[in-house]
């Protein structure tokens, strides 16, 4: 199980460097917020990878087995991908990195779609809770290693370029131990042919009882959290008036500690309160902690703030997202984990990407910082409500696991 602490790392790599990290350096390369806003887009990847997920439960190299196979040939790719990024400017080169960056997306889908799969079948059910909080751990760490400590990398020793390079060279580690990580007890059968892997996954999803609400459920649930965090960083530093130097360093040491904290208490909480509990309280949480930066954006800039509204949103995001991954491992069959676990996910980056991402910049030009945060805790109602509409349901699974 413990492995999934460092492929979790490795899966949360990217998405800072072609979102969060990628807006800090357009921001102080003087892109324009619209552009910067239209650098979300670039994460369509993540709610598309459904599309190539059967290719991923049918086909596998003979390397490493069904799943670790794909994984390892997406980090390799996805090193040199990333640190080729560092080579290309904001100012003089913005769609040769956006170009680039949605290789990366794409490779980084790919990697998602088999760890995803990987850590379904690799989980026994008693161990799906602690399982996940370990992915999201691990995650977490790579989007702060990728975020806060890039940001002082780049501002302070390192410069761009090569603090993109030494990101590259942390995801040929991961590739490493991917080599290492062990195969699934159970190896479910492939599908026979590619049109079995397209079909019978959804046909097995949608003869559910109320499945059309649960993916409703999976896009609204963290919606209010993809408002809040679309242009977080770009906030931080010219909205709230603070430096890439301190945002990097707030976000590296007060994150690191709550991000952990999170994280590790959202997996021993869920496996008491169990699945719903555990989402409806996590998500109210999720909600309230978006209120911290509506209080950055209406005091003068201080770390001190600063910190203890970082702290707060990860230790809430962690809580929040571990009870996620579980409701979305809960949700798959085995055999069809790679597709299934897919569509939920990319019907979760639906939010960030097509909505929170392009909507953003609008609404705070016309309404300003301090209203969007408001809003932001309201857009995360909806989510909620349909989550205590669907509780049966979501017990439910809680059942088929004891």
């Amino acid at each position: 199980m413990y492995p999934l602490l460092v492929l979790g790392f490795a899966s949360g790599l990217p998405l800072a460097l072609t979102s969060g990290t990628l807006q800090a350096w357009a921001t102080v390369d003087g892109v324009s917020l619209q552009s910067i806003g239209f650098l979300t887009l670039v994460g369509t990847a993540y709610t598309l990878k459904f599309l190539w997920a059967p290719l991923v439960d049918r086909y596998a190299p003979n390397f490493l087995g069904r799943r670790r196979s794909w994984m390892f040939f997406s980090q390799v790719l996805l090193a040199c991908f990333i640190a080729g990024m560092g080579f290309l400017a904001p100012s003089s080169h913005l769609g040769w990195l956006a170009a680039f960056a949605v290789i990366v997306a794409f490779l980084s889908a790919t990697q998602d779609i088999a760890f995803d799969a990987y850590s379904t079948d690799v989980l026994r059910d008693n161990e799906r809770a602690a399982g996940a909080a370990l992915k999201v751990l691990g995650y977490r760490l790579a989007m702060i290693v990728s975020g806060g400590l890039a940001l002082i990398l780049a501002g302070t020793w390192l410069g761009w370029q090569y603090t993109y390079v030494l990101m590259g060279i942390f995801m040929l580690v991961c590739a490493v131990a991917t080599v290492l990580a062990p195969e699934p007890e159970v190896v479910a059968k492939a599908p026979r042919t590619l049109g079995l892997a397209v079909v019978e996954p959804l046909k097995e999803f949608f003869t559910r009882r109320g499945a059309i609400l649960i993916l409703v459920l999976i896009v609204l649930y963290k919606l209010g959290d993809a408002f809040a965090g679309a242009l977080s960083t770009t906030f931080l530093i010219r909205g709230a008036g603070f430096s890439t130097e301190e945002v990097g360093t707030i976000n590296k040491i007060f994150g690191l500690a709550a991000t952990i904290v999170g994280a590790l208490a959202g997996g021993s909480i869920m496996s008491k309160m169990g699945l719903y509990k555990a989402l409806m309280l996590f998500g109210l949480l999720q909600a309230v902690s978006n209120f911290g930066y509506w209080v950055l954006a209406v005091t003068p800039p201080h770390l001190y703030s600063m910190a203890v509204v970082v702290a707060v949103e990860n230790v809430c995001g962690g809580l929040g997202t571990a009870a996620f991954v579980a409701l979305l491992m809960a949700l798959c069959n085995q055999q069809f984990s790679a597709t299934q676990f897919a569509l939920l996910s990319a019907l979760s980056a639906v939010g960030r990407t097509y909505l929170a991402g392009p909507l953003t910049p609008p609404i705070v030009l016309a309404l300003g910082w301090p209203v969007f945060f408001i809003m932001t805790v309201f857009i995360a109602l909806p989510g909620l409500l349909l989550l205590w509409f669907k509780r049966a349901e979501v017990r439910a699974l809680d059942n088929l696991d004891s």
